[in-house]
This record gives C-alpha cells, sequence and structure tokens, in this order.
C-alpha cells in the first residue's frame, strides 16, 4: 500500500493518509457483495426450508403418456416425464387426451413424499371423416389447447404437439370453419382468439398474439378417415370431430297444462344445453309442460364446432267456457203451506282447456257437467213470484287465462193464502165431472198444439188444479186420459188422430203443473164409438138441457153422435172411475165442436135454450 505527504504551505497539522490502488478498491467491493449474497441466501434458505417441508410430488403414468394433467381444475403440464409437486393434502386430478374419456382421480398428498397414480384412459372408439383443414400453434410451448369452450371439457393437446409441420407432422386436424381458440398457461392468464379455417388450408397461429398467416395445406386433400388421436417419436396428430346434431318437439300443439316431448340426439359433444332446460346428455327426451308459446333452443358444443336448433311448442291458452240453464223458465204456485205447482232446472256447463272450475253458488266443480236443481223463490209472503236467479261460472288455467259466462233463470208463479179445505172425495168427484171434446179432425200432423177450443181450456184448467190438489192427498195418483175419435176415416188414421188428442190433453195438463209422470195416454180410435142409443141416454141424463135440446139431438143424431166420439175421457187411476160424458151443448163454441168450421167462421154459434 502506498502512502504519501501532503505539502505544509496548506499549514496543516502534518498526518498520514493511507491511499488504496484501484485494484484493492475493486476487490474490496467483490469482498462486500459476497458477504451480502451469502446472507441473503441464508435467509431464502431459513424462509424456504418449511415450505418445501410441506409439499409433496406426485408422479402420474398414464396411457397415453400425452395425457395432460389437471390439478384442481387447473392446467398443469402433459403427463410425458413430467411431474407434478402440490401442497400436502387431497387434491383432484383430472386427465385429458382427445380421443379419450376424461379420467378423474382424488389423491392425498404426503410432505415430501412421492405419490404415483396409474391410469389406463379408454379410447373413444371409431375415426373421425374430413374434410379438413389444420392450425399450427407456435409459441405455447406445453400449455394446454381448447377449442370452442374454456372448462377443461374443451381440451385437445398441448401446444408442444401442434408446433410443426415438417417431417415429423405436430398437427391440429379440425372441419373447416370457425373456431374459438383458447390457450391456458398454469396461472390465471387465458388467451382467447378466433381462428377461421378454410378447407385444405393450414392456418398459423402465434400464441398470444394472433393470426400470422394461411397457407395452402395440400395434404389436407388425400385425408379423408383419421384416428382421433396418433403419436409418436416427434410427431402427433389430433382430428378433431365435427359436432352434428338433431332436435325436435312433439306435438307442436298443445293445450294449457298439456304435454309436448322433446328428443334431441348429438354426436361430437362435450356440453349440451336446452334452454328452459338445463344442461342435458348427448342424447335423449324429455316432457315439458309450457304455460305459453316456447321456442326451445337446443345448443350442443364440441371441440369440432357448435350445433344450434331450436323447436318451438305453441299453446292453446284459450278457455271455451259455456253455461246454460234449462229450462230458463219455472212456474211456482204455493197455497198456504203447500206447494202444489214448482219445478226444476238443469244447469249444464263446459270449460275446455281449464283446470279450476267454479259454478256460483255451487262452488268448486270439474270442467264438465250438471246439476239439477228444485226450484223456490227467496219470496216468502203472499203475492205474485217473478224472480231471477244468476248462476256464474268462473273458469281458469295455469296459463293464466280466465273466463267467465253468466245465464240466468226466471221463476214465475204466485203465493196464495191458504183456501177451505178441499177434502179428498170432492176431488174425486170434480176429477170425473166430465170428458173433454174435440172438433172435426184435429189436432193435425202439421199442428199437435192444436184443437182445444176455448171452453174445453176451462174445463182442463180445473182438472189440473183439482189434480194437483189431489195428489197432495193421493201422491202415487195417476190421470189416465183415453182418447176416441168418429167413425170416419180408417182404423189406422183414427188411431193416429185420437193419440194426438190424448198427447195434446197430456201437454196442457203439464203447462200447468201436473207432473209429467203422473199422465197416461191411451188411443182407442173408433173403435169404442157410442152407438146412437147411447148417445140418447146420455142426452136424457143430462140436468142442463131442455126438452127441446133432446128433441134437437133426436132430430140431427147423426151429427150429435159423431161430435159425442171426438172426445177425450178422463180416468182417475186410484178409484177407477171415469168422467161423464155429457157433451157440452150449451157452449159459446158449440158450432165448433159440432164440425161446422164454415159456418163458425161467418155466424156466432146458436146457443142452446137454458132449461126452465
Amino acid at each position: 500500500m502506498e502512502t504519501r505527504r501532503i505539502p505544509s504551505a496548506t499549514r496543516e497539522p502534518k498526518m498520514e493518509i493511507p491511499i488504496q490502488t484501484a485494484k484493492e478498491a475493486t476487490q474490496m467491493r467483490f469482498r462486500q457483495l459476497s458477504y451480502i449474497l451469502s446472507a441473503v441466501t441464508v435467509l431464502l434458505l431459513a424462509s424456504v426450508q418449511p415450505l418445501l417441508a410441506q409439499r409433496g410430488r406426485l408422479t402420474v403414468r398414464v396411457v397415453p403418456r400425452e395425457a395432460y394433467i389437471f390439478a384442481d381444475g387447473n392446467p398443469v403440464v402433459d403427463a410425458n416425464h413430467h411431474f407434478v409437486i402440490l401442497d400436502a393434502g387431497e387434491h383432484k386430478i383430472d386427465l385429458y387426451n382427445y380421443g379419450y374419456k376424461p379420467e378423474s382421480r382424488t389423491v392425498t398428498i404426503e410432505a415430501r413424499k412421492t405419490a404415483v397414480l396409474d391410469v389406463t384412459m379408454q379410447a373413444i372408439p371409431g375415426p373421425v371423416s374430413g374434410p379438413w383443414g389444420c392450425i399450427t400453434i407456435e409459441g405455447a410451448d406445453r400449455d394446454a389447447v381448447l377449442l370452442n369452450g374454456k372448462d377443461p371439457a374443451f381440451f385437445v393437446g398441448h401446444g408442444d404437439e401442434f408446433n410443426n409441420e415438417w417431417v415429423w407432422k405436430q398437427e391440429l386436424i379440425v372441419p373447416p370453419g370457425k373456431y374459438e381458440l383458447t390457450v391456458i398457461h398454469g396461472d390465471p392468464e387465458i388467451w382467447t382468439t378466433t381462428v377461421d379455417v378454410p378447407a385444405n388450408q393450414r392456418v398459423v397461429v402465434d400464441a398470444y398474439k394472433g393470426v400470422r398467416k394461411t397457407v395452402p395445406w395440400s395434404r389436407g386433400q388425400q385425408l379423408q378417415s383419421l384416428p382421433r388421436f396418433k403419436a409418436g417419436i416427434a410427431s402427433a396428430q389430433v382430428a378433431i370431430q365435427k359436432v352434428t346434431g338433431q332436435f325436435s318437439a312433439s306435438p307442436g300443439q298443445v293445450n294449457c297444462g298439456d304435454s309436448a316431448r322433446l328428443t334431441w340426439s348429438s354426436d361430437g359433444t362435450v356440453k349440451n344445453e336446452i334452454s328452459g332446460v338445463g344442461p342435458v346428455g348427448a342424447s335423449g327426451d324429455q316432457t315439458v309442460q309450457p304455460k305459453q308459446t316456447t321456442d326451445y333452443k337446443f345448443t350442443a358444443a364440441g371441440p369440432g364446432g357448435v350445433y344450434n336448433s331450436d323447436a318451438t311448442v305453441n299453446v292453446n291458452s284459450a278457455v271455451q267456457a259455456s253455461l246454460s240453464v234449462s229450462p230458463a223458465e219455472v212456474r211456482y204456485h204455493k197455497i198456504g203451506e203447500k206447494v202444489d205447482q214448482t219445478g226444476s232446472t238443469t244447469v249444464t256447463w263446459s270449460a275446455g282447456n281449464a283446470d279450476t272450475v267454479t259454478v256460483d253458488p255451487f262452488g268448486s266443480v270439474g270442467t264438465s257437467g250438471n246439476r239439477t236443481i228444485e226450484i223456490a223463490p227467496s219470496k216468502t209472503g203472499v203475492g205474485p213470484v217473478d224472480e231471477s236467479v244468476t248462476y256464474t261460472l268462473h273458469a281458469s288455467n295455469a296459463c293464466g287465462v280466465s273466463e267467465t259466462r253468466t245465464a240466468t233463470l226466471h221463476i214465475v208463479g204466485s203465493i196464495d193464502a191458504m183456501q177451505a179445505a178441499v177434502n179428498e172425495t170432492t176431488l174425486e168427484t170434480k176429477l170425473t165431472f166430465n170428458s173433454l171434446y174435440f172438433p172435426y179432425n184435429v189436432p193435425s200432423k202439421a199442428n199437435p198444439q192444436g184443437g182445444l177450443v176455448s171452453s174445453q181450456e176451462k174445463r182442463l184448467d180445473e182438472v189440473a188444479s183439482n189434480f194437483k190438489q189431489y195428489l197432495g192427498f193421493r201422491p202415487e195418483a195417476h190421470l189416465i186420459l183415453e182418447a176416441h175419435a168418429d167413425h170416419r176415416g180408417t182404423s189406422e188414421y183414427n188411431i193416429s188422430l185420437s193419440q194426438r188428442r190424448a198427447d195434446r190433453v197430456s201437454s196442457y195438463l203439464v203447462e200447468h203443473g201436473v207432473p209429467a209422470a203422473s199422465l197416461e195416454t191411451k188411443a182407442f180410435g173408433k173403435e169404442q164409438n157410442l152407438t146412437d142409443k147411447e148417445v140418447l141416454e146420455l142426452t136424457d141424463q143430462n140436468p142442463n138441457l131442455s126438452p127441446e135440446d133432446r128433441k134437437r139431438v133426436a132430430r140431427n143424431l147423426l151429427a150429435f153422435r159423431m161430435a159425442n166420439n171426438r172426445r177425450v175421457d178422463v180416468r182417475l187411476s186410484t178409484t177407477g172411475q171415469t168422467s161423464t160424458r155429457f157433451f157440452p151443448y150449451n157452449s159459446d163454441d158449440l158450432t165448433v165442436l159440432m164440425g161446422e168450421p164454415k159456418r163458425a167462421a161467418h155466424q156466432p154459434a146458436k146457443k142452446a135454450p137454458a132449461k126452465k
């Protein structure tokens, strides 16, 4: 080491200052840096050693050995000559290799130990067919490569399998089309680009930058059917299957609440989904019950493309509702505490394409049906009855559609005060008081409701009133209506004519409140006609005729005999008594009953003189 002296002119105290050479200074700095690095290394080793002590190693021995390892869902590396360092504990290991079914295992890693996993993957049988294009990927090293999806199911290989198109081919061969290409590191970074691959063209992709060029690939024209995966020394070939599919809905038209069946199939896919249904298998069928017209979309995706199809199920959500009452008008009559005339109505409803139906005032009912109701008015006091009852149908379905219908019943009649008591015997006498008579040749087939003249309608009013009271005493009683015709015409014609007369009397009584079940009809035609002698005897017995009346009958016996035979006798079932056959000689409509309609149309009938 050199020393030197400083001149006295400085008048400083004299002292010696050591002087270093450049070489000595450099050596000194190097020794200082070495001390610092040694200290840092010691500190790093001190901190890292506990971490290394908590980790273990996993060796995967798999067939094919090119399979790619995913640990806990993250891409790691291909299994060929590689191992994985993992934290101690349980881990999910997934193995993917295109052309093979994925394998999943759970392994437990112990600190500072090596775990070994032996797996033989199952090859997917059968080759795949072209046409073809090719993708070359440069700069991806051993990063995972995925097509048309970002989860491991879309894995097709790693970068080192697709980066060479020289003597040893390392190719990703795909059907012509557009692809989403994704490259994944072991870290969270994901890089994606779109690659459009024409037929017989090779697209070169610079990983993490994009498509670099597209060049002719004449070898693609020579390739037909290829294995899905093939690997050798410094060579690899992955041929991707094209995605295909089918999708349909049947029937295409349903009512609300009815079912349709979706049917689908796909090939070459790893993910299948139907809108409104969710993830589904590669093929299958499923029942759906749409509440409105629905377009179901089927998406089938795989490395070889995406298949999209839709099927529409049209839903008829309309409710077809109807409501009616029959009859729409019912008569009601009550005397004191006794109801002598009442009726019923039938409420009928239908609600097609509905699943909830109510009818007020019944409550919940089926989608179709009827209900018969005995009618009584709300009125209880004496006086006329004139009321309306409204029935309301409410129908709805699960599609949110509802309909309302109404139908109205009219109740007419009266409630009368209690009349003087009438006994059973008196009523029996009244019911057999007199028979009923018709003009010549009525009712006709064209007008079966005609034929009753005014005097006979009044007689029937009395019969109806008396018989309804009589049913209160003898509810099992029947009125037997026995009809006749005069001798003119054939037997067949007169049977038909007399039946129409019996039916007309029956319908009139029913119209006035007599139960139809309490009436019987018989038609005798001309088979039991009264003779001249019988007519004269009845004339003599009739207390309402004068001697002059009887003489007039005798002078015109033929006409009066025919008029007497155009009648309906009323027989009471409980007693067997038949109505008295007294012809109404003193009625205002005598001329019509005698069968002289032309004369009746031009001049009034001659009334027989009153008995003196």
